[in-house]
């Protein structure tokens, strides 16, 4: 059986680095604007080849100043599905938000080679899978951090949801990093199993972002801002629909 997210956070103590020590004061400790570990599980329908569907969980962990994040989809049946992927972020919570320290992909195609990569971030700079290093702005996420990341922002008054909003956050995925915007669309009435849901709808604004992914996002303020829904698109043809399919399993804070 899977671990709870109490009994997983704990897994993350110990793991600080001395650049994420240095990126915020040492008597530096995370208030209440910090969602308690937390565990959610989404329905997933989408199109790849045709009609699919699957199943789909991420989890917040949070121990002190350390965290990770884990979005895990699975399309197809459960005992042999069609594609795997598990996404990580680990790091560090400062003053500013989240400072993610690495990120791990995760990807297994039936009958396909496994594929895996991990993207590093040092103290001011990045380390793409290729090797390739470039400067890492302030602010930088990645594709399972910047989730918690506008949680926060939403959370602590940060970054106020209205029509038109643009928020940037700068984006490093694996094969490079972007000048990421989410403009904010509206506010909108979800059909989910728990009932009717609220929910203000955030939309990409990118370059061209070839074989990398953009993820459409819905946070519910009933729900501390998490993400109750996520539209991760990869072209036309190829997109999934996760939809929050019970309320989060939160750890006591």
């Amino acid at each position: 059986m899977p671990a709870s997210p109490a009994e997983a956070a704990s897994a993350v103590v110990g793991v600080a680095s001395a650049a994420a020590a240095a990126s915020a004061p040492a008597d530096f400790q995370p208030g209440p604007e910090w969602p308690a570990s937390t565990r959610l599980d989404y329905k997933l329908r989408g199109n790849y080849r045709g009609t699919v569907t699957g199943r789909a969980r991420v989890e917040w962990l949070r121990e002190g100043r350390r965290y990770q994040v884990h979005l895990e989809v699975a399309v197809g049946p459960g005992f042999a599905p069609l594609i795997a992927r598990t996404m990580s972020s680990e790091g560090v919570l400062t003053p500013l938000g989240i400072r993610p320290e690495r990120f791990d992909e995760d990807t297994r195609i039936l009958l396909a080679a496994r594929r895996r990569l991990t993207l590093q971030f040092l103290d001011r700079e990045l380390v793409f899978p290729n090797g390739r290093r470039e400067w890492a702005p302030p602010g930088v996420q990645d594709a399972a951090s910047q989730f918690v990341q506008l949680t926060w922002l939403f959370l602590t008054g940060r970054e106020t949801p209205r029509p038109g909003h643009e928020i940037r956050l700068p984006l490093a995925l694996p094969r490079k990093l972007y000048a990421w915007r989410y403009v904010v669309e509206g506010e909108e009435q979800l059909d989910t199993p728990m009932g009717p849901l609220a929910a203000w709808h955030l939309r990409p604004l990118a370059e061209n972002t070839g074989s990398d992914l953009r993820a459409e996002v819905w946070l519910a303020p009933s729900l501390q801002y998490l993400p109750v829904r996520l539209m991760i698109r990869q072209d036309e043809q190829t997109w999934i629909d996760l939809m929050l399919q019970s309320a989060p399993l939160q750890a006591a804070p």
